[in-house]
């Protein structure tokens, strides 16, 4: 991934690649939500974007309350890696 690539935007191409989307990356909008009436995620599509996160980013979403919070659209993935970050 080149340096000045976002990380708004490896999300989003994690999330495309992952779960092999049939859009492009810049279809996803930052406050889009990743399930119901926006990209129309199912559970499974999030036990396989939760692998990419730890695979792509070294985060762990530890439960379900977790990934209901942290899986609702790019922005809370991204602050929910940035804040990871920090604790490191």
């Amino acid at each position: 991934m080149q340096g000045q690539e976002t990380l708004e935007s490896q999300v989003k191409a994690a999330i495309v690649r992952c779960l092999r989307m049939p859009i492009g990356p810049d279809d996803i909008q930052d406050d889009l939500p990743l399930f119901d009436e926006g990209l129309g995620l199912d559970s499974i599509d999030a036990l396989e974007l939760v692998l990419e996160l730890q695979r792509s980013f070294g985060v762990v979403v530890s439960d379900e309350q977790m990934g209901q919070r942290v899986l609702r659209s790019v922005r809370t993935i991204v602050a929910f890696i940035e804040s990871s970050r920090q604790v490191r």
